[in-house]
């Protein structure tokens, strides 16, 4: 045993799991990458699954083919079927836990049509005990489909306004593509990365290809084009050091950004 684990173990057995220096002995400790060369892709629910064949087909092609090269991990969003429902269920003053289970479900049912789509190739969905066979599925066929919705369930942290679920499918991938210590993260969604407005309703939007979380916070960017809590998962990862962001509805784009080309919006933790 090592002066570094025997020191952590003695604090682990006297100290609070809270205690400042009992952290720092925790951090010391090194860290462990399970998938290294693995990559995490988001697709979006609205953004992507839920324009139907026109926008999934060419994504599920390109995907068939960049898994010879690539070992990927693919999470669905959940979408506009998600928003209708949190719309019902907030106004029945349901909680955030509730909705959170509400959200997980559309994306369970991407997760399966996704999952469906590429069965053929070899590649299915998994969910909850299921990803601890991630690491065969990915040595078989280089790549498998999870439903992006983080699991809280009805432990889900209200947001501190109103009853959305705060941490949804984007920091569920995120989530995922950290403890897996994997090498990178990509958000596929319908425009080409960050502007400083909306693109889709300002006409005077810029497009940013590269920034960093502080400077996204500054700029007042920080809930508009990942969800808001993805920032601060960001910046405290060990691993997972920054996310890109792409247009999946230009061909080619997934394939370029797995090869490691800026495409589209590189977010930095620092």
């Amino acid at each position: 045993m090592t002066n570094t684990t025997a020191e952590l173990e003695k604090l682990l057995m006297q100290r609070s799991l809270t205690d400042s220096q009992l952290q720092a002995a925790a951090a010391a400790a090194a860290d462990f990458r399970i998938l290294p060369d693995a990559t995490v892709i988001k697709i979006g629910g609205q953004s992507v699954i839920d324009r139907g064949r026109a926008a999934v087909y060419p994504l599920v092609d390109e995907i068939v083919a960049a898994r010879k090269a690539h070992k990927l991990l693919i999470g669905t969003g959940a979408g506009t079927r998600a928003r209708h429902l949190y719309s019902i269920a907030a106004g029945l003053n349901l909680p955030a836990g509730v909705l959170s289970q509400l959200g997980a479900s559309v994306a369970d049912q991407n997760a399966t049509m996704l999952g469906t789509l590429l069965a053929k190739h070899g590649i299915s969905a998994v969910d909850g005990a299921g990803l601890s066979a991630v690491p065969l599925y990915l040595a078989e066929v280089h790549a498998v489909i999870f439903s992006g919705m983080p699991p809280f369930k009805l432990w889900m942290r209200p947001a501190a306004e109103g009853v959305i679920p705060p941490y949804r499918t984007d920091a569920g991938c995120f989530l995922l593509a950290e403890q897996f210590g994997v090498k990178a993260m990509i958000y596929v969604k319908d425009e080409n990365g960050l502007y400083t407005a909306n693109p889709k309703t300002s006409k005077n939007a810029t497009f940013i290809p590269k920034i960093s979380v502080d400077e996204m916070k500054a700029k007042g960017l920080q809930d508009s084009i990942l969800e808001f809590p993805v920032l601060d998962l960001l910046q405290a990862a060990h691993h997972v050091r920054q996310v890109q962001i792409i247009n999946g509805l230009i061909p080619g784009n997934l394939t370029r950004a797995l090869a490691g080309e800026h495409v589209g919006t590189i977010i930095t933790a620092n």
